[in-house]
Parts: C-alpha cells; structure tokens; sequence
C-alpha cells in the first residue's frame, strides 16, 4: 500500500529533493567534461574569473557603503541622521546578499566542476602530502551523491548522508563556490584534531585554485587568529568560534577584532553541534567579589548524615515492602504499594526497589498508588513525602527537602527555620504597614530582612546542589576524578570535556563530595547560546549521518530543511532486533557470550557502552575469561588513533564508549570481511536514536558487510524511566524464563517508541531555554550593536545629546511632581558640572520640553567650551571612551542581575503565573534600568573627564578603579548547566579607546586581558619613573612605548 501511494505522488519528501538536483549534477558533469582541455594555469583563472563576476555586480552598492561609513566617522550627525544611515547600510548588506547568491547559483554548475577536475589532476598525479603528521596520497573524485550532497548544502540545508560516504570531500564544493564572495567562510568541526586534519587534507585542491584556507586552534593568539578568520575559508570549532564572537565584543578598537561579520557556515556533525550542544551556553567569565564556595565543605558533612539516614530509611521501606507483598491481605496490598512509591520518590534507583520493580503486578501496584495520591491537584502526595527525607525527581533532576530533612540538617540550638526561605514579599509589606517606626527603623529592619533572605537562599542552594550531586551524578559516569578534578563526560561522545564545569554551584558541590578542592566561584562577563551563536550568519548549513529524527526541530529552530542523500553503494549491514532482559547481569553475560561466539567466527568486534563504568566491567569480565581486548573511554582517550587502526583486525574486541560514535572509521581487514565484517554490540540504548544510528554506522560502511544489535534490560536507565512497563508485561504474559532475553520487532519497537519520549521531552527543555534566551539575544544584539558602533570610530556627539536629553526628562519626571527643584539642580551639577537657572516658581508650571531644552542647553555649552579648549579630537575619543566603559561596567552589572532573576524565576509558578512571562517583564524593565545607568555613567564621565593637568572649575577628574577585571576564565554552560574554563585572548576593555587623547589623561582605570598574564589597573601619572622608549609601555598593552603611549611625548 505504502509503495502505491510513493508512485502516485512521486516518492517521499526526500527523494523527491534529490531528483529535483539531479539536473544540476547533469550540468556540472558536462562543464566537467570539457575542463580537462584547460592547461593548470587556465583551470586555476576559473578563481579570478568568478571573484571578478562577483565584484562587478556588488561594486555599486559597496561605493554607496564607503560613503555612509565615511559620513559616520567624519561629520557630526545627530541621533537621527545616525540611526538612519545605519539602517540604509543593513538595507545594503541585504541587497549585497541576495545578489551574491543569484550569482553563485548562476555559476554553481561551472564552478562545482573546475573542483571535480582538480580532484581528478590531483588523483592522476597521485598527489602526495602530510595530513597531520601521515604521509597521505589524494585518490578522491567526488561521485554524483557527494555532488548532491554539496548542492544541499549550498543551499542552505542540511544534507544527510550515510557514515563513510565521504562528508569531508563533500563540504569542498559548496565552501569554494561561496568562499569566492569574498566574504568567508566558517567550517565548523567538534574538536580542534578534526579542524586540522580536515583543513590540511583538502588543502591541495584549494591551494590549486588559489583558494587560501584557515584554521583556528584552541591555543592561538589573537593575531593568529585575525590571520585566520581572515582567510577566504576558515575551519574550528564551535566553541573557538561562539568565544571569538564573544571576545570581539568586549575589546575597545575595532583592529582588535579577530572575525568577520558572519556570511557562511557549514556544521559538521550539525546534529551534535546544534541539537546535543545547544543547552550549553557559551560563557566568559572571571573571579567575584564575593564567593560562597567554603559553604559547600562547610555544609557537606551534614548533607552526607541526610543522605545516609535516607539510605537506611529507604531499605527499611523496600523490606517491608517486600514482606508486605508476600501477603494476600487487601490492606497489607494497599500499605504495600504506598511503601513501593515512598522508596522510588526517595530514592529511585535503589537496587531492590529496582528488582521488584521488575514485576509488572508490582509495577502496576504502585503506579495505580501514585494515581491515587497525584488526584486533587497533588495535594495527597504530601502524605507519602512526609515520611521521607528528600524527594528525587529523576525525569526533570530536581530535589525537594520535607520537613523531616530540614530537621536533621539543623544543628542544636539553631534557628529551625535556617533552610527555609523567608516570604520577602509578605514580610516586607508587614514592616510598612507597622505603626510607632521611624523611615531609618523601618529601613534598617527591611534591610535586615534582605539580608536574611539572601543569606538562606545561599545556603538552602547550597544544599539543594550537594543533594543533586549526591542523588543523581554518579562517579565514572556523569564524570571521572582525574589527577584531584572533576571532568565532566560527554553523554553524547564519552569524551572528557576538559575545562569544563556545571554551572549554579553544581560542580563545587561534586568537588565536595568527591573531597577534592573545591574552586572559586566565578561571575558572568558575556554569554551566547550556541543556537544564537549560528543564528548570526546570513546562511546556515550542515552535514551530519544522523539528522532525520531531528527534522523538527531543525525546522523549527534553525530553519534549516534536512535531506537525506543516497549512499554511493547499497548498505549490506544486517540491524539485528534487539534483545532485551530482565536484569543487568543477565545482558552482560549474554554480552560476554556473543563476543566469544564472534572472535572464533574470526570478526572484528566493537562494543559500544554509555559509560565509563559499563567499559570497565565489560573489561574485568573478559580479562577473567581472557579474552583479548582494548577499552577505549575517557580515561585512555590518549591511546585513540592506535586503538582505532586496529579495531578492523581478525579477532579484535574492541570496548568503546560513544567516543567511537563520531568520525571513526575503522578499516576491515580481507580476512574479516569475508568472515561477515564488523560486529557492532550495543549494550544499551541512548536517549536518543541518533546516537545508536552513529554506533550502528561503525559497519557497512561503502559497501562492507557488517552487523549490529542491541543488548538491553529491564534495569536500564531509559527503560526504567520510559518504557519499562509494557516490555516487562510482554515477558510476564509470555512466561520468559529467567536468564532468556525477548527478541521481537515489536519490542524494537517499544523500545524506540520510549527514545521518541525522551527526545520530545530534551526537544520541550531545548524550546524552553531558547524562549529564555530570546529575551537576553535581543538585549545582547541591542548592546553590542552599540559597542561595534563606538569601535568604528563614529563621532558619538549626537548620541550624548540624546542622552542628555532622555536624562533631563527622566530628572524632570522624578522631580516636577514632588516640586523639587533643588533635587533636579542636584542631578545637573553632580552629572553635568552646570548650573540650570530655574526659580522654584517657574519650576510649577514648567513643561517637560521646556525644562529638558533648558538643561540641555547649558550643557551644551559646557560642552562646546571645553571642546575648544582641548580639541575636537579630544572630545570624540572622550565621548567614544566614556560610551565603552559605561557599556561594559553596566552590562557585566545586567549579566548578573539576569543570571539571578533566571534562577528563582521558576518559583513564580507557585503563584500561577507563568514564569516566561514573568522573565521576559522583569527582563524589559532591568534593561530600561540598564539603560538609564548607561546614560548616567556616560555622561557624568564625558563632563567630570579631564587631562590631569588642567584644573576645570567645579570638576575633579574622575579617578582610576581599582583592582581592574582579570578576564582569565572562560565557561560554557550546559543541561544541567556546564562552564568552560578556558582563557580568553588579550582584550583591553576600555583604554585602548583613549588613544586619540594625549596620554597625560588620567584614566579610569587599566584592564588587559592576555591567553598568558594579566596586568592590574593602575593610573598613569607624570610622577611615575622616567620610562625609556624601547621600554613595555607601563599601560601593560605589550607594546614598546614608543609606540603606544610614548609616541606623543
């Protein structure tokens, strides 16, 4: 039935997609044929002739650009007149855009084949190279399905294609065709080996066509990278490239910029990139004020009673549980079933619990339980909670502490209300509405509410994340213990994720537990999700063998359409139905089995394993029957490449975590493949079929044979979570002896059915933080559209009047309706240094306009005085320096403002009220806030800033902070959150934008953020020692002084 309806409408989605190109392949094919005519230098001037279509078509509209970006540095526009050319230059760079596609679509046939040819040459010649340290030999012509593959991907679509169908070659079309813009493009890999390996392995084909090509690695230095990204083609990883944006948006000058603006990337590996990384928020970050991280060695110990006094109460529960289940009593039934609930909401992967729950009677007893209790809103479920300690959400990893916890963990003689958080609001609105209190008493009681509050959240927060990683993070499987850290391990690939931490505390309460040094806290300094990171570029595309469950959400979030391109040779690999058992022991010892069973078949073996935990007792288990083997997870990652080489060979065992999932492929030897190929054994199933795809595509890659099949149980995680119930009926109702595993389509079946829920659920998690993050996107777009703007050099005087303007109503509004005049005169003096003449009767029945053009007024004058006193060039790089700094300090300031706001803003849900609304208004108004103290701190700057030895009348220059930022540390968060500890490049946040002013100004203070040191702020002063000219500058810029601060003296 289902192949009648492909005929009457032409096939499915995806193979209508590709027979809708197979022209095109048609057409690059004949321009193909007639290149091999062209002498190497006629091949190599294809380049030169398309870059020059290309420029003649966008040459007026780049004529027009020069001049409005002319206009911005050198004339004195107002606010308007500003906004307005830079809404004309995105009209342009959209109008650019659009032309540069139709062209490249025009010549994409011609220039798809001049690639094809150069392969070919390369291919004839037998072309020999390194490639990362491996001679190398270039033997590829891209077949039609890589030609395919490339036209998707130009497209600006994600092109799916089969494990071992060649994606790197694929990729080289698509990024010659667009790199001849001119206007870059980004190759985005998981890891920096792949960001090399690939780069030097397809660098032949695009040195002969004068193509030249990039790499960003994880250690360079800020020049190097400028070099880099300056290349037509650039390839790194998502993280290098997400930090880069980040940095390029916290330096002063616009040289110091390492990329470009965003025009084209590819995403290797797009789902992995996109999909399993995109809960993970890249973060800069450096050291607080203030820090809490003793609280966690301080509050351990009492944690840890909590915890195994809720071991101890758990097993009594379990036993009399299962002793209550022996009976036939109908009271005995029903006390055991709510014993059944209590111990999994206490503590759910509780080994007997586990075991009985194997049962589906009891099973189904107490799910029936929960139902019962869940009825009245939930109401009920206080009373099986009671009696426990804690309650564990293992689906959404939440904790909840009963009031029995709270007992334990107060010591003798402390308050009994320490762990809980006090009603801020209630007790507030009680103190003002308290008669018999002075202002000043009634202050001081309100700040001492505040103070209790904040301190209680602290340790109430503490507690909750030592119980998290207590309950649900467990050693050698969430992370490892190496050298006296804690590494976290992907879930997605096995691999160490080195600096990496949770974020909220989380990773300090797992130092805690694991008695290692737990590390200080940090603050955030910028931030980007990975989703808003690729949703900069004005084209976004990718590859990957594993998109299609994802469709959805690629469409959804990115935009981006998926399809999935025929491999080049039939897939032989034989997917064998699971098997699934009752417990854990009974599927490792099948597992054992079926490894001896395939050695003396003479196959190749990979068993893939989900944690680093399963590895090593797969390990021990064929050490004791000694078998011979490699383990291949995080903690022998360093012995990668060689494991791999010989996991092809006769015989070979090889155990690997999903670090074997991604880019590895593993060579069969003749003897293997004519004994059925490579062996996959799953030994349980991810959360996502994604993940199991990868594993499974390890065999029959183009063309091999190969097999592949899943050895499960009852006990694993995703079947406990989500699908256990009615597998476990199955084996009940067919009677399955123990030890026996059920193989059955139908039970393959259920088994993906529950992956769909777990991956609907991550989808929910993933919707959700974007909806989050689209509030904070926008505020972060709006900020550093305004950074980018001073850093150009654009003259900021029109900007200041608007500032002043917007200020004067906002002292206006605050005053007029008291009738204070001496507090607005206040505000003028202290933020202006000026003197506005209105008389206390004038100021009641004044107007706003009238008000606001009065102080405006003399503030301009003010201005204009001291701009013919020190120079116009003076003014325009204190206005551009005031603007920056205030930018900087006030955004750290919102950063931490909205980091906080996130994580209570879930309790607003208590109260009914949707907490993403909720977010998104206090958002908007800590961003109006956000503004106004902009405004302030630039104005009050730009009129108290003065050269340090002119004395203005009524100013003080404004004098050096001390102790400037050291932005050394860099995070990236992830579910449940995850940083980063990196270093950044050497970024200078605010000095460098005074250049244009004689280096006598005394400045705010000095912050030089180098990958190596970092320089503490000081002030330059004319007493400081005499510094020779080939001396370091003592503004810590690294440069001769000479050149830097010297070069005016």
């Amino acid at each position: 039935m289902i192949s009648v309806l492909k005929k009457i409408f032409g096939g499915t989605k995806h193979e209508k997609d590709v027979q809708s190109l197979k022209p095109l392949v048609l057409q690059i094919n004949e321009e193909y044929a007639r290149l091999s005519s062209l002498t190497d230098e006629q091949l190599r001037s294809k380049t030169h002739e398309f870059k020059a279509l290309i420029q003649s078509r966008t040459a007026p509209l780049q004529e027009e650009l020069s001049g409005l970006r002319e206009q911005l540095t050198s004339q004195d526009l107002d606010h308007e007149e500003s906004l307005a050319i830079h809404d004309r230059i995105k009209e342009i760079g959209s109008e650019e855009f659009t032309i540069i596609q139709d062209t490249l679509d025009e010549i994409l046939p011609e220039a798809f084949a001049v690639v094809k040819e150069t392969c070919r040459r390369l291919t004839d010649r037998k072309h020999s190279y390194d490639v990362v340290g491996q001679h190398h030999v270039w033997a590829m012509i891209p077949y039609d399905v890589q030609l395919i593959g490339g036209i998707v991907i130009h497209q600006g679509k994600i092109s799916e294609m089969a494990t071992g169908e060649g994606k790197t070659l694929v990729a080289v079309s698509p990024m010659y065709l667009n790199a001849l813009s001119g206007k870059g493009v980004h190759l985005v890999t998981v890891n920096d080996y792949l960001a090399k390996r690939d780069s030097e392995w397809m660098k032949p084909v695009f040195d002969f066509l004068d193509i030249n090509i990039g790499c960003i690695q994880s250690n360079m230095q800020p020049h190097q990278r400028h070099a880099e990204y300056s290349a037509d083609i650039t390839y790194g990883t998502n993280n290098e490239f997400g930090f880069d944006y980040l940095r390029d948006n916290m330096v002063s000058e616009a040289e110091d910029m390492v990329q470009r603006p965003h025009f084209f990337a590819i995403v290797d590996e797009v789902d992995s990139v996109l999909i399993d990384e995109a809960r993970t928020p890249l973060i800069i970050s450096g050291p607080v004020s203030h820090s809490n991280d003793q609280q966690y060695d301080q509050l351990n110990p009492r944690v840890r009673r909590l915890v195994d006094a809720q071991n101890r109460l758990v097993n009594t529960i379990v036993n009399d549980a299962e002793k209550l289940l022996q009976s036939q009593d109908k009271e005995n039934k029903t006390q055991a079933g709510i014993n059944l609930l209590r111990a999994y909401r206490g503590m759910p992967k509780q080994k007997k619990l586990s075991k009985l729950l194997q049962e589906p009677e009891y099973q189904k007893l107490m799910r029936d339980t929960e139902l019962e209790y869940l009825r009245e809103q939930g109401t009920k479920m206080s009373v099986i909670d009671e009696e426990i300690f804690y309650t564990i959400d293992e689906k959404n990893h939440q904790i909840d502490i009963t009031e029995k916890g709270r007992e334990l963990l107060t010591k003798v003689g402390e308050d009994p209300e320490m762990f809980v958080i006090p009603d801020i609001t209630g007790e507030l609105s009680m103190v003002e509405g308290t008669t018999g209190l002075t202002a000043d008493e009634k202050q001081a009681q309100k700040d001492e509410l505040i103070r209790r509050y904040s301190m209680r959240s602290d340790i109430i927060h503490t507690v909750h994340q030592l119980l998290r990683a207590y309950s649900l993070y467990d050693r050698d499987v969430e992370y490892v213990v190496d050298g006296g850290k804690i590494k976290i391990v992907d879930e997605f690939t096995g691999r160490i994720l080195d600096g990496r931490r949770y974020s909220d505390g989380l990773h300090q309460a797992i130092e805690a537990k694991e008695g290692v040094t737990v590390e200080a806290d940090t603050q955030t300094y910028a931030t980007i999700t990975l989703q808003n990171y690729f949703r900069l570029y004005r084209k976004l595309a990718g590859m990957t063998g594993t998109a299609e469950t994802e469709a959805g959400e690629f469409d959804k979030i990115y935009n981006l359409d998926v399809v999935v391109i025929p491999t080049n040779r039939e897939v032989v690999r034989k997917d064998l139905d699971d098997l699934i058992f009752r417990t854990k022991k009974e599927k490792f010892n099948a597992v054992i089995d079926e490894i001896q069973k395939l050695v003396k078949d003479g196959r190749a073996v990979l068993v893939g394993t989900t944690s680093v935990e399963v590895s090593e007792l797969l390990s021990k288990m064929l050490k004791r029957l000694n078998v011979d083997h490699r383990v291949l997870n995080a903690k022998q990652h360093q012995h990668e490449a060689e494991i791999v080489a010989e996991a092809g060979k006769k015989g070979k065992v090889t155990i690997a975590t999903n670090m074997a999932g991604r880019g590895t492929d593993i060579k069969l030897d003749a003897d293997v493949k004519a004994n059925g190929g490579l062996a996959i054994i799953g030994t349980e199933r991810h959360d996502a079929r994604r993940i199991d795809r990868q594993l499974r595509g390890r065999a029959g890659r183009q063309g091999d044979p190969g097999s592949s099949q899943f050895f499960l149980s009852l006990e694993d995680n995703l079947m406990r979570l989500f699908g256990g119930e009615r597998i476990a009926s199955v084996m009940q109702t067919f009677k399955v002896p123990e030890g026996e595993p059920i193989q059955a389509g139908m039970v393959t079946k259920s088994v993906e059915k529950a992956q769909k829920k777990v991956e609907e659920n991550n989808f929910a998690i993933r919707k959700r933080l974007i909806e989050y993050d689209n509030v904070m996107n926008q505020q972060r777009e709006a900020i550093y559209s305004m950074r980018r703007v001073v850093i150009q050099g654009e003259r900021m005087k029109g900007e200041v009047t608007e500032f002043m303007e917007q200020l004067a109503g906002h002292w206006y509004d605050q005053y007029h309706e008291e009738q204070h005049i001496e507090g607005l005169k206040d505000q003028v003096r202290t933020h202006m240094l000026c003197e506005v003449e209105i008389t206390e009767q004038e100021f009641r029945t004044m107007k706003a306009d009238d008000c606001i053009d009065r102080i405006v007024t003399v503030a301009k004058e003010f201005l204009d005085r001291k701009e013919q006193q020190f120079g116009t060039e003076f003014m325009a790089g204190l206005e551009r320096f005031a603007f920056l700094r205030a930018i900087d300090d006030k955004w750290r300031e919102h950063l931490g403002v909205m980091d906080e706001l996130k994580e209570g803003i879930h309790l607003r849900a208590y109260g009914q009220k949707d907490p993403l609304l909720e977010y998104k208004g206090e958002a908007l108004n800590a961003f109006q806030n956000l503004f106004v103290e902009i405004q302030k701190e630039t104005i009050t700057a730009v009129f108290r800033f003065y050269p340090q030895q002119v004395h203005a009348p009524n100013a003080q220059p404004i004098r050096p902070q001390e102790g400037a930022l050291n932005h050394k540390n860099v995070n990236v968060m992830n579910s449940p959150s995850l940083s980063f500890m990196g270093q950044s490049n050497k970024r200078t946040s605010t000095t460098a934008g005074m250049r244009a002013i004689k280096p006598e100004i005394e400045e705010y203070g000095h912050d030089s953020q180098d990958r190596e040191s970092s320089t503490p702020g000081h002030t330059v002063r004319n007493s400081d020692p005499k510094v020779g000219r080939n001396d370091p500058c003592p503004c810590g810029s690294g440069k001769k002084y000479k050149q830097c601060h010297g070069q005016h003296a």
